[in-house]
């Protein structure tokens, strides 16, 4: 479903198998981020490469762990959406509230700029 693995302090959760995002997968992927993102300080990148479709409850899932991280000092950010979950970012106005990039290595960096 979901693997988180960690890199020079970064947290990155990405997802195992499959193409879509919706309520099927929602619970477990949202404790998961959340059992993360509940502890002070944590720095987490969400890589969507590969993902095709979100649903209402996924962008519940991302608009939750943002706040999470919000609620404990810590960061969240969102990288590799597909043009299809990128106009759905677009159409709903969240690409004006989440930290998007383009990749993983633009998103690692983006970090770094801030210290």
């Amino acid at each position: 479903m979901i693997e988180v693995t960690e890199k020079n302090g970064i947290l990155i959760a990405r997802f195992k198998n499959g193409d879509r995002f919706n309520a099927l997968i929602t619970e477990p992927v949202k404790e998961i981020l959340l059992s993360h993102l509940s502890k002070k300080g944590t720095k987490l990148i969400l890589n969507l490469e590969g993902i095709k479709f979100v649903d209402s409850s996924g962008f519940g899932v991302f608009l939750s762990a943002m706040k999470t991280a919000q609620n404990n000092a810590g960061e969240f950010r969102i990288c590799n959406l597909t043009p299809e979950v990128k106009e759905l970012f677009h159409v709903l106005q969240l690409h004006t509230i989440f930290d998007i990039q383009d990749n993983l290595n633009d998103c690692l960096s983006s970090f770094n700029t801030e210290e």
